[in-house]
């Protein structure tokens, strides 16, 4: 069950991404003039999604009573035998969407610690509860449709492809930014401006009340207005970025 567990990971990513490249193959398959416009499309809706995803656990509360306080304001050396059963015993006490929640405020005054996590850590929960069931979803479309007459157009796929390879990946874009060593691709992804620099997400560390976006930061401009509007309403409060108890 110990080794089951340990390699369950690296299977349920070569599945994601064997999952990924059907997707691409159904989608070049039935190229139209609409497939370049999908892919920017949903290139731009996951990182949309990405500075929602952000802003929003950013300033979502943490669950008063918690004792989140004692770990995130920890004094002494986060590798000591103490803060690691103060982590663990603390983190016992929240559900996942909390724990991903902290993950975000956390972030925050020790940014480079995200860069250090493994793919794994990073994309494991959007592939589990999105990301691999919806590319799994759509493959099982393309193939059974056709039997009824009907079509998933190529250029949907292709669409649906690039969010899911923005959405799917966005936290591991997202460590890239915080560390200094990347594989060729992503460099070459930036190079093309479909990911953003280091440069670029440092406004976002510079205030936290700007450019939520972590892929591209296409979306940043109206992630931005929506922050702006809803704090004009007195909503996000700063308070919320940290842990109160």
């Amino acid at each position: 069950m110990a080794i089951f567990r340990s390699i369950l990971p690296r299977l349920l990513l070569w599945l994601f991404l064997a999952s990924l490249a059907l997707n691409l193959v159904f989608a070049l398959a039935d190229l139209h003039w609409l497939t370049i416009p999908a892919l920017l499309l949903g290139w731009y809706a996951a990182d949309l999604l990405s500075g929602l995803i952000h802003m929003y656990m950013d300033y979502r509360a943490c669950r008063p009573g918690m004792g989140l306080d004692a770990v995130f304001f920890f004094p002494g050396s986060r590798e000591s035998p103490e803060y690691q059963s103060l982590f663990r015993e603390r983190m016992a006490r929240l559900n996942p969407f909390e724990r991903i929640s902290y993950d975000f405020k956390n972030h925050h005054p020790r940014p480079d610690a995200l860069g250090r996590r493994s793919v794994w850590r990073l994309i494991g929960s959007t592939v589990i509860a999105a990301a691999l069931p919806i590319s799994l979803a759509a493959n099982a479309a393309a193939l059974l449709l056709p039997r009824w007459g009907l079509v998933l157009p190529g250029w949907m796929m292709a669409g649906l492809f690039a969010f899911l390879v923005g959405g799917g990946f966005a936290q591991y874009f997202h460590g890239t930014l915080h560390r200094t060593q990347n594989p060729w691709f992503i460099k070459a992804m930036r190079s093309a401006r479909l990911l953003m620099t280091p440069a670029a997400h440092q406004l976002h560390h510079d205030t936290l009340q700007r450019d939520f976006a972590t892929n591209s930061g296409w979306s940043n401009p109206l992630v931005n207005w929506l922050f702006n509007s809803l704090r004009a309403r007195g909503r996000l409060p700063d308070a919320n970025l940290e842990p109160s108890s």
